[in-house]
């Protein structure tokens, strides 16, 4: 039998595979050291299979006119899901995608490769380091930046820090949104906190999940979404509708108790993402 693509990471050591999914022909799975970090459907970039991805897809279509060109900078590259998604739905998107792993980048353009006429510059390096060798015309222009920081299962312990947020933040234009893919399990102590430090710097802030993982009864991602500038609260509707579902959206007075038991994480303080059980990547048959 023929063997899935793959590749030993430079970095961090751990084994990266491309593996076709079973179930939606044309479609593909990243996985690195065990765990799924990306799906790609080759003939419909738009479908986003994972739930976080589809939230951070339902915050990116609300960004400016719809089909509306934007400038994006993509923290960690995965098999550049979203990178795709805003060329299929925003035609002329500039993007950048920073990628300490030039091996994953190689393995994915390769096997999945890109649409020829995608404007997405892939940069290599560790993304903090590699913020402040981005254009200086980027500075205060940027619509969106994606922070989804991986190594294996875990978030690296200096991409979760205010000074990496400030770092991050000074890209955006004033309506500019930062989206942050967190991975935690109860009690989210790890959650509470990068959403206290992300807006400790950008004070428009919400979070995203399935109803599950916010009450603490398992694993799973929530993602962030922050602006210097007021979100504007006609996403809220259509955040909720569009689920997957059961999905919460924590905004206000709701967000602020959210982030209440957690101080703000600095460069001192800061730790990576907890480790999850194996068994939460455990593959389930889909009906």
């Amino acid at each position: 039998m023929r063997e899935h693509p793959s590749v030993i990471l430079e970095h961090s050591g751990f084994c990266a595979v491309i593996e076709p999914d079973r179930f939606v022909p044309g479609s593909y799975q990243l996985v690195v050291d065990g765990t799924p970090q990306s799906h790609v459907d080759v003939d419909d970039p738009t479908h986003l299979f994972f739930e976080y991805i589809q939230r951070m897809g339902s915050v990116i279509d609300l960004i400016g006119m719809p089909g509306q060109p934007i400038t994006a900078v993509h923290l960690g590259a995965g098999a550049l899901t979203l990178p795709r998604y805003i060329h299929a739905t925003r035609p002329g998107s500039r993007q950048q995608v920073i990628e300490l792993e030039s091996r994953l980048v190689d393995l994915v353009r390769e096997t999945i490769p890109l649409p020829r006429d995608a404007q997405i510059r892939i940069r290599y390096g560790d993304a903090r380091e590699a913020l402040g060798r981005l254009p200086a015309g980027l500075r205060g222009t940027v619509d969106l930046v994606v922070a989804d920081i991986f190594s294996g299962s875990r978030t690296p312990a200096h991409v979760t820090s205010v000074e990496f947020y400030r770092e991050a933040a000074a890209l955006l234009s004033p309506t500019g949104i930062v989206l942050v893919n967190v991975a935690d399990g109860p009690p989210l102590r790890f959650a509470r906190a990068q959403a206290a430090t992300v807006a400790a710097v950008l004070p428009h802030a919400i979070a995203m999940a399935e109803v599950g993982v916010l009450k603490g009864r398992r694993f799973g991602n929530i993602v962030l979404a922050a602006s210097a500038a007021e979100l504007p609260t006609e996403w809220l509707p259509r955040l909720l509708a569009t689920g997957p579902h059961p999905a919460k959206l924590v905004v206000g007075d709701e967000f602020a108790e959210f982030i209440r038991p957690a101080s703000v994480v600095t460069d001192a303080t800061a730790v990576a993402s907890p480790l999850p059980a194996r068994s939460y990547f455990a593959t389930k048959p889909r009906e």
